[in-house]
């Protein structure tokens, strides 16, 4: 690949601290308040909400303490999530050599990109579609602090068959690999009533129920399905951490966004 930028963050200051101690004093509030099963065993991969971390970081909190536990080496991070602000087909990889945060650069693995974008046509660059969006974003500042020496491999979903990029990505996946899938669950629902759609979706989740799953109310749907399908071949288990709604978190209980956090273990 040639002509590699730097992304820039587009909503800190916004949905996280753009001050780096407060970022990190925040990341780590919640990483501490986080109490895993004491049977977790070996992390995989893990879902994690994206909203302002006032809102989803107390949840997110247990999913990036799942993957704080894992050896300490280097890693590939393949971070999937939905496109919420441009409309396209196939999953966007970017033409980027590092996502930049309040925290510092987090690198692209620019060689395992190039190697995607040649692989299958279902892979696109699609810079313009990663500029504004938050949900690929908010997640960097924890795998940043969780983790001391990763590669990312941004894919931001667009309009595309789950089944077919868990397909074109299974391969891929080495020991050294690992995925953080970005998504929220039901949007703007009285309390009572998020809870239990919510509640349902992750039971289908972990159930493995992929037809169901595909109709429930999360705007990562699509990564969430491919994680699944990732999952059933690898032979992986998902483990329900934790799950909240902005009710819980910020006190509004009129209209909540539901957060859930998993971890798939070996």
């Amino acid at each position: 690949m040639t002509d590699l930028s730097i992304r820039r963050p587009a909503v800190a200051g916004q949905f996280y601290p753009a001050n780096p101690a407060l970022l990190r004093k925040m990341i780590q509030g919640y990483l501490d308040e986080a109490v895993l099963p004491a049977d977790l065993g070996p992390v995989r991969a893990i879902i994690a909400p994206h909203a302002g971390y006032i809102y989803s970081g107390p949840i997110a909190g247990y999913a990036f303490k799942a993957l704080s536990t894992i050896p300490d080496r280097r890693w590939t991070v393949y971070l999937l999530g939905p496109a919420h602000r441009a409309y396209f087909s196939g999953v966007a990889l970017g033409t980027y050599s590092a996502f930049t945060t309040p925290l510092g650069e987090a690198p692209v693995d620019v060689d395992r990109v190039a190697e995607l974008l040649v692989h299958s046509d279902i892979f696109v660059r699609g810079s313009e579609a990663h500029t504004l969006e938050h949900a690929l974003e908010v997640e960097i500042p924890f795998i940043q602090t969780v983790l001391s020496d990763f590669r990312l491999v941004p894919m931001l979903f667009g309009q595309t068959d789950p089944g077919r990029v868990a397909s074109h990505l299974a391969d891929w996946l080495d020991d050294d690999a690992l995925i953080v899938v970005s998504s929220d669950l039901s949007h703007y629902l009285p309390y009572a009533i998020a809870g239990r759609r919510d509640r349902a979706l992750l039971s289908m989740l972990i159930a493995g129920e992929r037809e169901r799953l595909e109709t429930g109310e999360a705007c990562g749907r699509a990564p969430m399905v491919t994680l699944m399908d990732i999952a059933r071949c690898k032979g992986w288990r998902p483990i329900l951490l934790d799950y909240r709604s902005s009710g819980d978190t910020a006190g509004d209980k009129t209209q909540v966004v539901g957060y859930g956090a998993v971890a798939y273990t070996e």
